[in-house]
């Protein structure tokens, strides 16, 4: 097992089992879309109604909704995550590089054939998943900005004093949170697409982490910072 550089184990095995569980939550909700199972499909087709913005809202609440989900975006996540790599390069951190890239720049394409895999048609609202050809499980924004927090925290976590991981923490969900929100209210997603698209950002940057070792002492962690926490994660 790999140790911090306080000779303290870093958490291995309780972020594998975070890992595998919320990938097998993906394949469990993804198994029972394409089944069809019908407590589920009910359960989505109410939630989705009861939350929708509507086909006639306002251009001011359609503004801030869109505003909303933009970090869920392949193109945000590239504008924040392009200059981290930037700077890791030129800090010669290649094994992080590795690891992050590899993270950020395979969710979309996994998103998209489980997408196919799936073969789920958008809720048809006509202002919102009916203006799509594009399938909706798993919702792409949510398994985006779920695998940029994650990664951005993994990154972070060895640098940060234990006030500023929780503050960071709780920012995170709530940005991961708001944009699944959004892609609700606008129409474009069911609940199960959502849950099923945090947890495979989740998941899938998390397994990556591990494989490569980023965690706080691990090959591709970033060194501490001095007063960080470096063996509590």
């Amino acid at each position: 097992m790999r140790t911090t550089r306080t000779g303290r184990p870093a958490p291995v095995r309780p972020l594998l089992v975070v890992a595998l569980s919320a990938l097998a939550l993906v394949a469990v909700l993804g198994a029972a879309v394409t089944a069809g199972v019908g407590p589920l499909l009910r359960l989505d087709r109410s939630l989705s109604a009861a939350l929708y913005a509507g086909d006639g809202r306002s251009q001011l609440v359609e503004t801030v909704l869109q505003v909303l989900t933009v970090p869920g975006l392949t193109v945000f996540r590239a504008a924040v995550l392009v200059p981290v790599l930037i700077w890791l390069v030129l800090r010669r951190a290649w094994w992080t590089v590795a690891w992050v890239l590899t993270a950020a720049a395979l969710i979309a394409p996994i998103t998209t054939a489980l997408k196919e895999l799936t073969g789920r048609i958008r809720p048809q609202f006509a202002g919102g998943g009916a203006r799509y050809e594009s399938l909706s499980f798993p919702s792409g924004h949510s398994s985006g900005v779920a695998a940029l927090v994650t990664i951005a925290l993994v990154l972070a976590w060895p640098r940060l004093t234990r006030p500023a991981r929780r503050a960071w923490t709780a920012a995170g969900v709530a940005l991961v949170f708001v944009v699944g929100l959004t892609r609700v209210l606008l129409g474009v997603h069911y609940p199960s697409d959502v849950v099923a698209g945090w947890a495979l950002g989740v998941g899938w940057s998390l397994l990556v982490v591990l494989a490569f070792g980023g965690l706080p002492g691990g090959r591709a962690a970033l060194p501490p910072r001095e007063g960080a926490e470096v063996a509590r994660c």
